[in-house]
């Protein structure tokens, strides 16, 4: 009889067990899709601040016209991107075309003291600390995710119930500057 009993214990602590491991994989993702939305919700704002932005610029340098083409090309590539890794290409390349609108406005001393060009400019470089930040905070939860997904024995219940590891969010310019050494002169 008491083996019995010691063969339902373990029965039961592993279904417990199992219950436990798996309600942490579910928080893990919904963890990762929140960090994605608070992502989304940067780009978004990046993507309204940017037609203002080049609008501005354009009346000061309407001859430029190549750069504002090239920006409004990236930014409805970005928008559309579907995969991680499109999005990550896409906002690499916005984020080279935005360089060179700024580019053009050292050129023009009156665009640089203009208020709504410096107050956009505040904002967009605001927008792209909160973007790096919570692509941090994104690929901080994918990692940890990933990494109850790979480990025994969480690689059980994953396995089980077909939770897949998720890709992280990098731009490509960042993995670039990674691989190029640092150019130091003096």
């Amino acid at each position: 009889m008491t083996a019995i009993y010691i063969f339902f214990g373990l029965v039961v602590i592993l279904f417990l067990w199992a219950v436990v491991a798996y309600n942490g994989f579910v928080s893990r993702v919904n963890q990762a899709k929140e960090a994605w939305s608070d992502i989304d919700v940067q780009l978004k704002r990046r993507y309204d601040l940017i037609p203002n932005l080049v609008n501005t610029v354009k009346g000061y340098a309407a001859h430029e016209s190549t750069a504002f083409e090239k920006v409004s090309q990236a930014r409805a590539a970005a928008m559309g991107a579907s995969t991680l890794a499109d999005k990550g290409a896409a906002e690499a390349t916005l984020a080279g075309a935005l360089k060179s609108v700024f580019a053009i406005a050292e050129a023009y001393p009156e665009l640089k003291a203009n208020q709504n060009f410096l107050a956009l400019q505040s904002e967009l470089s605001d927008t792209e600390n909160k973007i790096q930040a919570a692509r941090r905070f994104y690929n901080s939860n994918v990692r940890d995710l990933n990494i109850m997904i790979e480990q025994f024995p969480g690689n059980l219940i994953a396995g089980t119930f077909h939770f897949s590891p998720m890709e992280f969010f990098q731009l490509e310019a960042d993995e670039q500057a990674a691989k190029e050494p640092v150019k130091v002169s003096f």
